[in-house]
């Protein structure tokens, strides 16, 4: 009875984890949807989550008050976490969802060339080889769909910005002992405080882009900043009550993969998409993998 109770236990965590990976997968539709400038679209999605959570954190009394140091420097992250969201939405609305999905795939590579560095340890070099040619698949796509360099390159940017987010992170969070949630809410804070400062930048710059919703948007924003935002971090939350975060980590390898299959079936851009573009994601599913293989047999290995 016990052994059943925990499969079952097991079952719906799974079922959970990648429940939250489907929803983060679907965050990139809302690029399309929404029709106010990435920023502005931005800017409201993290001042509406940081709503709810700080809500949901208070009606569950697990809010907390950290050190200012430590508050500063989760907002610093949270700044980063921002502006990357802005760079990826951008590379949507330039291109599509599909070309802000796979250069997102990016962060394997900057992530092995970016944390040894700052860590100044030497990169493992079946790391760097390996997503290397996620690298490649991007250039292939790059090379030879000249109408989407732009999307592109704002892609390859918000990548980059992630990779040094996801590493300050971990090192905050590691020292701070604050739970998830809470660094989350600190996270957006800083973030809706830096996109507040640029919303006015951006509208001179940009005065023919859009930064009022809609009311379609406005019900878009709603239901992005709850279930595509927050929902996804408290299942993977529960999630992780039963599995390992190094599951957890590999099986998010599906998530640009859940955003292409969404995008091609929700607006059909498996007609905007040539050959280039099949070879170049061949060769970034083919990383994928690789990478997943090799970290498994690490994981073994350590054992």
């Amino acid at each position: 009875m016990g052994f059943l109770t925990a499969m079952k236990r097991l079952n719906n965590a799974y079922l959970r984890l990648h429940l939250a990976i489907l929803l983060a997968g679907g965050t990139g539709l809302f690029g399309r949807l929404i029709t106010i400038g990435e920023l502005p679209l931005v800017c409201y999605r993290v001042i509406l989550a940081m709503v709810m959570l700080a809500g949901l954190l208070w009606w569950q009394k697990k809010h907390t008050f950290p050190p200012i140091r430590q508050v500063l420097q989760m907002a610093g992250c949270g700044a980063l976490l921002a502006i990357h969201w802005v760079f990826y939405y951008g590379s949507i609305k330039a291109a599509n969802v599909s070309i802000g999905a796979v250069c997102f795939a990016l962060v394997g590579f900057f992530t092995a060339i970016v944390e040894p560095a700052m860590g100044k340890k030497r990169p493992s070099w079946t790391e760097l080889c390996l997503s290397a040619i996620t690298l490649v698949g991007i250039l292939l796509i790059f090379g030879f769909n000249s109408q989407y360099r732009l999307g592109i390159g704002l892609g390859i940017v918000s990548s980059l910005i992630f990779t040094f987010f996801s590493v300050f992170s971990k090192r905050v969070q590691a020292f701070s002992g604050e739970s998830s949630s809470t660094v989350l809410l600190y996270q957006l804070m800083g973030g809706a405080v830096v996109l507040i400062f640029l919303l006015p930048l951006y509208h001179w710059v940009f005065p023919a882009t859009g930064i009022r919703p809609s009311q379609a948007d406005c019900w878009y924003l709603l239901l992005f900043a709850s279930v595509f935002t927050i929902a996804p971090f408290l299942l993977q939350l529960q999630a992780l009550r039963s599995i390992s975060a190094f599951t957890v980590n590999l099986s998010y390898n599906l998530e640009p993969i859940y955003t292409i299959l969404l995008a091609i079936i929700l607006f059909n851009e498996a007609t905007e998409l040539d050959i280039y573009f099949w070879m170049g994601i061949g060769l970034i599913l083919l990383s994928v993998a690789l990478q997943t293989y090799s970290s498994i047999k690490k994981k073994q290995l350590n054992k």
